[in-house]
């Protein structure tokens, strides 16, 4: 072989490796099932794009060969509930161990620094979702004890918390991982349905900060390139209307609402004008908000003859549970609406609804004055306004 072969040879390969877009994924399920197939799929901005499917060995193991030519999100998973998010980038060879029924809490991870970062971080989101878990057995303990509203208060006071530590854990998390793409994926974390940790209002700084540190790195990557849309939109609403930058807020007046009675009649909370009103958001489903309903009972039959009135909408399933809770709960006085289709009720995105129960008080100009008053405190701010 001459001298020159050799080098250009050599040159070849050196220009192949630079140029490997191939990642590789060696993994092991430990307590593996019988004939189970494990997927990986890739991540948009909204679906998820089957690419591959292995079955897993009678040993647990398993392995994927993919090309990609950029950064990208991927998740490795068995089933919908059961799943890992990983950040894949070419060349990579990553290896990981996991028990078979919960690959987002990896054994070990190594090979892939973005995906080793996010399995860190669900490791604590794990602990905060165990413990506001926990309030819920709490709840469930003391479901006929006579001082529920009290216990649930103390609840809703230590869930809060446990929310607002992993609020200020997934900010540094973002600050110290300013330049990385998994930045995007901690903005949207949720500790239950609808329960995000980040608000894109109330921490709209955070997901400018992402937008601006990753849109220059990858303005073609749909998820940045979703983000950056979502940021702008954002800021010509802030622009155009400041005061809706810190969500559905004080003096606002609230946003209307018309969806049918039980009756099937519309009706309209503008209709409500001229009385104290309590827009209350809750369901049958929902645990607390049946322990906070004593609480609205005994302040209507105080308040109602001094013009306060309750305005009450359900995120019920269906429209037999919402009846049967009013029922039960006693609850036909005042003025009931639903349009029963759970958490894709129009009123959701309106409100900026994130859990129940939930309330705004209205003055007689339909303005809000107050939100989230329970128990003591909402007796306390009507005793205030009817004095």
């Amino acid at each position: 072989m001459s001298r020159k072969f050799l080098c250009l040879a050599i040159a070849a390969v050196l220009l192949a490796a630079c140029h490997d877009n191939s990642v590789e994924i060696t993994g092991i399920l430990e307590y593996p099932q019988k004939g189970e197939y494990i997927f990986l799929d890739e991540l948009k901005s909204n679906e998820l794009l089957a690419v591959d499917s292995v079955m897993v060995s009678a040993d647990g193991r398993f392995d994927f060969k993919r090309e990609i030519k950029s950064p990208s999100f991927y998740l490795l998973k068995i089933n919908q509930n059961n799943f890992l998010t990983m950040l894949l980038e070419p060349g990579q060879k990553i290896k990981l161990t996991s028990h078979n029924d919960s690959l987002n809490y990896p054994v070990t991870v190594t090979g892939s620094v973005g995906t080793m970062l996010m399995a860190e971080y669900n490791h604590t989101l794990r602990k905060t979702i165990a413990r506001i878990s926990g309030l819920s057995a709490i709840y469930d303990q003391n479901a006929g004890n006579p001082g529920l509203p009290a216990i649930v208060d103390s609840l809703d006071k230590l869930g809060q918390g446990y929310l607002n530590d992993m609020n200020k854990f997934t900010k540094d998390y973002i600050d110290r991982n300013l330049s990385s793409l998994v930045s995007l994926v901690a903005l949207y974390q949720q500790v239950a349905p609808k329960v995000y940790i980040l608000n894109p209002k109330k921490d709209f700084s955070y997901f400018v900060k992402v937008d601006s540190s990753l849109f220059p790195r990858y303005p073609h990557y749909e998820p940045v390139e979703t983000l950056h849309r979502q940021v702008e939109e954002l800021k010509m609403v802030y622009r155009d209307n400041p005061s809706t930058a810190a969500g559905t807020g004080e003096n606002m007046v609230a946003p209307e609402i018309a969806l049918p009675s039980p009756e099937g009649d519309t009706i309209r909370l503008s209709s409500t004008r001229g009385s104290i009103v309590l827009l209350d958001f809750w369901a049958s489903w929902c645990g607390p908000c049946r322990a906070e309903n004593p609480n609205l009972v005994e302040a209507y039959k105080k308040y109602h003859y001094l013009g306060f009135q309750i305005f009450q909408v359900s995120l019920d399933k269906t429209r037999e549970a919402w009846l049967k809770g009013i029922k039960d709960d006693h609850l036909d006085k005042w003025i009931h609406v639903s349009d029963v289709k759970y958490w894709k009720s129009d009123v959701v995105p309106m409100y900026n609804i994130e859990a129940i129960p939930s309330n705004f008080l209205l003055d007689k100009e339909g303005r809000i004055i107050a939100s989230n008053l329970r128990g003591g405190a909402l007796d306390r701010k009507l005793e205030e306004l009817f004095k």
